[in-house]
C-alpha cells in the first residue's frame, strides 16, 4: 500500500470542494423568480444533508469491505462534510424551536 499523497491532487480536491461550498442551491425552480418558500428552503437542506449522509455512509462501508477504489482521505472528507451540516441543520433546528416558543409565549 502507497502511503504517498499527491500533493497537486489533494490541493485540486480542496478546490473543487471550495467551490462547490461557494455554490448556492437553485431552490426556487418551481416559484415565481425571487419567491423560494421557507418549506421548500427547508425541505431542500434537510434532503441535501441526509444525501451526505447516505453518500458518506456508503463510501465508509466500500472501504470497510476492501474497495481498492476508495480512498481513506475520500472517506474521512466526506464523512467530516456529512457530520458539519448534520450539525448546522441541528442548530437551525434549535434556532427555529427556540423563535416558535417565544412566538408562541407572546400574550395575544
Amino acid at each position: 500500500m502507497d502511503n504517498k499523497i499527491d500533493v497537486n491532487q489533494l490541493l485540486a480536491q480542496m478546490r473543487s470542494m471550495s467551490a462547490q461550498a461557494q455554490k448556492k442551491p437553485d431552490i426556487s425552480e418551481n416559484l415565481p423568480a425571487g419567491q423560494a418558500s421557507f418549506a421548500s428552503l427547508l425541505t431542500s437542506s434537510i434532503n441535501s444533508v441526509n444525501d451526505a449522509q447516505q453518500h458518506a455512509g456508503s463510501l465508509a462501508q466500500a472501504f470497510e469491505v476492501g474497495d481498492s477504489k476508495v480512498d481513506i482521505n475520500e472517506v474521512m472528507i466526506n464523512l467530516q462534510k456529512a457530520n458539519i451540516s448534520f450539525q448546522a441543520m441541528t442548530q437551525v433546528r434549535n434556532k427555529l424551536v427556540s423563535a416558535y416558543q417565544e412566538v408562541m409565549s407572546m400574550p395575544m
